[in-house]
């Protein structure tokens, strides 16, 4: 898959998504398979910066979204200042100067440009090949949106978050040296990642989920956020990977929290914790 820059060109006959895409989710299906049924290289545009309460998704965690979904392209943006003020007809100018798109699709709720003020009618008016607009998919009586699932994974719905993307909300990053007291001291050697100041967090505490590394997939208890039990305020992501024995650093994991256990928790000493991670790693096993 190609990255574009705001400059980028696209010179082979293509179809186009046109959206901030933060990843993908249930209400960009229809656009993505009627884009894939023109038999045209799919090109996509995402966003980054700008968004109230940070990304469902970070840069690179996007790219292999898109990627593995098939696209051929995406044309990233930084929300700047001159992005954001960008006319309308500007906008669309430079991008069809440089992508050559013979067929656009986008959802009913598209706007581009200063002020929002780009509409799917006004791209319908300006593009030079044909535009299909698709209404907006719902569940449970409510728009299948970006915003939505960024609620729901704050509230540490992760179940409910999901149920609405195509593929799950996960963590990406290399394994760091963490505290060594996993596995010394408690017995259930951990894998830690710093977590993203620029990507939207489930809520704190602990979770069921799964860890994905080149040696494979691993059910996993996950800690995010603090470990109050070691005085240790800064927030990150550990987990414990069930079934798994061996040196993980330094190499590039994906953690999927799925299902939130509880509340992060301060013990009085160190056996009581232990006792607690025996009884997080049972329910790993409970639906």
């Amino acid at each position: 898959m190609l990255i574009l820059s705001e400059e980028g060109r696209f010179d082979v006959p293509c179809a186009l998504l046109l959206g901030g895409f933060d990843g993908l989710h249930r209400g960009h299906e229809a656009l993505l398979k009627r884009a894939k049924a023109t038999g045209l290289p799919v090109g996509i545009t995402s966003i980054f910066g700008g968004k109230a309460g940070g990304e469902l998704f970070t840069r690179s965690e996007r790219r292999d979204i898109f990627s593995q979904a098939g696209i051929a392209f995406v044309l990233e943006f930084a929300f700047s200042e001159a992005f954001r003020m960008t006319p309308p007809e500007d906008f669309l100018r430079d991008l069809f100067v440089r992508i050559d798109a013979r067929a656009v699709f986008c959802g009913e709720d598209f706007r581009f440009g200063r002020d929002a003020a780009g509409t799917p009618e006004r791209l319908r008016a300006l593009a030079p090949c044909p535009v299909t607009v698709l209404p907006l998919a719902e569940e449970g009586g409510e728009k299948i949106a970006t915003s939505r699932i960024k609620r729901m994974v704050a509230d540490g719905d992760m179940a409910g978050a999901n149920a609405l993307l195509l593929s799950p909300y996960f963590l990406a990053g290399q394994v760091e040296h963490g505290r060594h007291v996993g596995g010394p001291v408690l017995g259930f050697p951990t894998v830690n990642l710093s977590l993203s100041p620029e990507k939207i967090l489930p809520a704190e505490g602990v979770y069921a989920g799964r860890v994905q590394t080149d040696a494979g997939e691993y059910p996993a208890v996950i800690n995010i956020g603090a470990r109050p039990t070691f005085g240790v305020a800064e927030k990150k992501a550990e987990a414990y990977l069930d079934g798994f024995s061996g040196d993980l650093y330094g190499t590039q994991v994906r953690v999927l929290p799925a299902r939130f256990l509880r509340p992060v928790m301060k013990f009085e000493n160190v056996a009581a914790l232990r006792a607690q991670l025996e009884r997080d790693k049972e329910a790993l096993n409970v639906p």
